[in-house]
């Protein structure tokens, strides 16, 4: 896959890298990511995942861009993007460069040194970033030419729907039917801003007292409603008493992170946004979750990945399906 790779970035960068190293980073369900180095340099590589692309989702193009918009905007709290390749041939599919960040990610395993006390930061800190991310100025900086703010909250609902029908494998009934509620029960929307759509802890890199140093994976960042971000978090934010098939994304469950009531609180106090609809957003972010998880779901049933982590993430669509309809009944994020 690599081969043309080194001769490429000696071309472009105008550096020699004859040995050159590359490493796949464990972890993640979506698009691959690299560590590539040598004497001259030390990046990272994103490029899609193999098999059918999904739009948006995997376009590195745009990832880029977004990164170089968010860069000439000023925000800091990112890897530097460093060039962009169109040109399949290279790789097999469109690919870029970004700087590597140095600190800790957390993902689906407790780490033995981190306790209560550095979970509550990180629950604070994480709030602290997603807000300063929705409160970034648009206009100005040109991050506003990123989305199509108008209708987003409806077109979100419509487009997830219809993925989900191009992925489904299964019938069910509970996921089916919130994506009903969802369009019979649309909340206005809230506001515009700038948002990340994919925020959670393992999309954190964040430093050894759990002051958050970087964001990651800015594939499906856009312009819209900032409420349908937190309803994504949210979605990804298990408590203890959920299913263990929903903790499977995110460390949030154990002692010293916010529950998700305190979440909204906390975004709350910290902005002057109204949450009276934030079920709606809780339902949506479950649906989505629940269609990313069945996307993956069936590259794996079509033998584009061997990867044994996929082929439980059916079971993850159902829980989802399961939960919105668990939360429609009883109001309840």
């Amino acid at each position: 896959m690599f081969d043309l790779l080194p001769a490429y970035l000696s071309e472009q960068l105008g550096l020699p890298c004859p040995d050159l190293q590359i490493t796949a980073f464990p972890g993640g369900f979506s698009n691959l990511t690299y560590a590539i180095s040598c004497d001259a340099f030390s990046y990272v590589l994103r490029r899609p995942p193999l098999g059918q692309k999904i739009s948006k989702a995997h376009d590195m193009v745009r990832e880029f861009k977004v990164l170089k918009a968010l860069e000439k905007a000023g925000y800091t709290k990112m890897p530097k993007p460093i060039l962009v390749c169109e040109d399949e041939s290279i790789i097999g599919a469109p690919f870029f460069l970004m700087e590597r960040m140095d600190g800790r990610i957390i993902r689906n395993k407790l780490p033995a040194d981190i306790g209560p006390a550095f979970f509550r930061k990180l629950s604070e800190q994480s709030m602290d970033v997603l807000i300063e991310l929705h409160q970034l100025e648009l206009e100005q900086s040109g991050l506003l030419a990123l989305g199509k703010p108008d209708g987003y909250v409806r077109r979100q609902i419509e487009g997830w729907t219809e993925r989900y029908q191009k992925a489904k494998t299964d019938e069910l009934p509970d996921l089916e039917q919130a994506f009903t509620w969802l369009q019979e029960n649309q909340a206005p929307n809230s506001s515009v801003a700038f948002i990340h759509n994919d925020f959670k802890f393992d999309n954190l890199v964040c430093s050894s007292d759990a002051e958050v140093v970087a964001v990651l994976d800015w594939e499906m960042a856009t312009i819209g409603d900032p409420l349908m971000d937190v309803g994504t978090t949210l979605a990804y934010w298990a408590e203890p008493g959920d299913v263990d098939i929903l903790k499977m994304f995110n460390l949030s469950y154990v002692e010293g992170n916010f529950s998700r009531a305190e979440l909204v609180q906390y975004y709350a106090s910290k902005t002057s946004v109204d949450m009276t609809h934030i079920l709606f957003y809780y339902v949506f972010g479950l649906c989505k979750v629940a269609v990313i998880a069945q996307q993956i779901y069936q590259r794996y049933v079509q033998g584009y990945s061997s990867d044994a982590r996929f082929s439980v993430l059916n079971q993850v669509v159902k829980a989802c399906g399961q939960k919105a309809q668990f939360s429609i009944q009883y109001q309840t994020i």
